[in-house]
């Protein structure tokens, strides 16, 4: 009964994208074209790919049941590799080929480097990741929406969590020198220090791609602290980690979605067991996400990876937004997605003014077994 009451659900929401072929503005192709922009090659690709994938699964629905606006749907991939310099070139080769809508970026340095570029074309972007608070708090780019929370939540989550539940006082705070793992660890920072309870011992940026961390990690172990907070991806935290543990360290780690992903496991390995890392909210129990795993599941034999979930939610309320304003027009889709609820994966959302989905945040996981588990 469960899998069928979660088929029907997923079912009745797509059923919303049904219609004749409507005439207006925004509307003189024949198609509907959705970008997708992340890294999809290169050592992040785990973090692009479950959104192509996402993507597919939606649109191959919607398209089966008659397409948006009596429009068929069509997918324009493209690979950032979740670096900004690149992803100005993706952005203005989805401009060219002329996107209607992009589901991307994925990582915030590469998400900040397009926006203009898009911004300039009036085409809206929602990104399933892109987590830096002043890509929607800093008002430069209203064309800008995520289904995800931003970091200063996601570095609130860490440091009540260090200090309320693990009861830690001596707290080194690591960062990548990115716009998303700088900017989180710099929000952890200020919280810290905010706090009577709490001591920032080392706040040290690393830098990315490094084969060696054996400097960073013997400063963590003068400094004393009790645990580490780390802003930044999966590559460098399980080197960290990893040099740690081999050198005994028993030091507490904790980090964010952006190591949340079963990569950082993978490449850790035994080394991973006991890491904290915030990600987004446990959904597993909504039919709308049970149906969306199980697509995934029969459609590529397997599990999907991080920022699936998100992807699914953001592909539907970009095209149910396009289906309410009767148009691909900027304006009338940006009122659409600020005023129409859409139900996706990760419950009934809308968006605020400033392009955050409401309703949506972070839980704490530890890695357990081999895999990450969410703490209640």
């Amino acid at each position: 009964m469960k899998k069928r009451f979660a088929k029907l659900a997923v079912v009745a929401v797509l059923g919303m994208f049904m219609g004749l072929m409507v005439s207006g503005t925004g509307l003189a192709g024949d198609t509907i074209k959705l970008g997708v922009a992340g890294p999809h090659s290169g050592d992040l690709a785990s973090y692009g790919i479950p959104t192509i994938k996402a993507a597919e699964l939606v649109v191959k629905d919607i398209n089966a049941r008659g397409g948006v606006l009596g429009k068929k749907v069509v997918l324009l991939v493209e690979d950032d590799v979740c670096k900004p310099e690149v992803a100005t070139n993706t952005a203005t080769k989805l401009v060219s080929e002329g996107a209607d809508v992009v589901l991307g970026h994925i990582c915030s340095g590469a998400t900040k480097a397009a926006l203009g570029i898009y911004k300039n074309s009036n085409i809206i972007v929602m990104s399933p990741s892109a987590t830096n608070p002043a890509l929607t708090q800093s008002g430069d780019y209203p064309n800008f929406y995520r289904t995800i929370a931003s970091d200063d939540a996601q570095a609130r989550l860490e440091v009540d969590f260090a200090l309320d539940v693990l009861k830690l006082k001596k707290i080194a705070v690591l960062h990548d020198k990115g716009d998303y793992g700088k900017g989180l660890a710099e929000f952890a920072k200020a919280f810290l220090e905010k706090d009577p309870r709490a001591e920032v011992v080392l706040f040290e940026g690393v830098t990315p791609g490094a084969v060696d961390y054996s400097a960073v990690v013997q400063k963590i172990r003068r400094s004393g602290a009790e645990a580490v907070i780390f802003g930044g991806y999966h590559p460098e935290a399980s080197k960290i980690v990893s040099q740690m543990r081999k050198k005994r360290m028993k030091t507490i780690f904790i980090s964010d979605d952006g190591v949340k992903d079963d990569t950082f496991i993978k490449v850790a390995k035994k080394y991973a067991e006991g890491v904290y890392a915030t990600g987004p909210k446990d959904v597993s129990k909504n039919p709308m996400a049970i149906a969306a795993i199980e697509a995934h599941k029969k459609a590529y034999g397997k599990e999907p990876g991080a920022f699936f979930l998100n992807a699914y939610a953001a592909t539907l309320a970009l095209l149910n937004a396009i289906e309410q304003a009767g148009s691909t027009d900027y304006a009338l889709v940006s009122k659409a997605l600020k005023t129409k609820d859409v139900d996706t994966p990760l419950g009934k959302i809308h968006f605020d003014e400033r392009g955050d989905a409401t309703g949506v945040g972070f839980s704490m996981y530890q890695v357990k077994n081999g895999s990450y588990v969410e703490i209640k």
